[in-house]
């Protein structure tokens, strides 16, 4: 059984936007590894909390990364 894990910021992305990731990630997964790991692959999304994140030694918060999101 095939496992994603996806780890975000909290705060980012709707439960809305994340039950679309979930489809879209699986749906990716499954043109490529085929219909039987599909049907049977866990995608899961981890939210940190903000500022508990780091990128090039910076602490990032949620909105750094909505921030981020707004500039497309």
């Amino acid at each position: 059984m095939p496992a994603i894990d996806i780890q975000v910021l909290e705060g980012v992305f709707s439960d809305e936007e994340k039950r679309a990731i979930i489809a879209k990630v699986t749906e990716g997964f499954g043109a490529v590894a085929g219909e039987t790991l599909r049907a049977n692959t866990s995608v899961r999304i981890h939210e940190v909390r903000s500022g508990s994140w780091g990128y090039g030694g910076a602490a990032l918060t949620t909105e750094d990364a909505l921030a981020m999101r707004a500039r497309g």
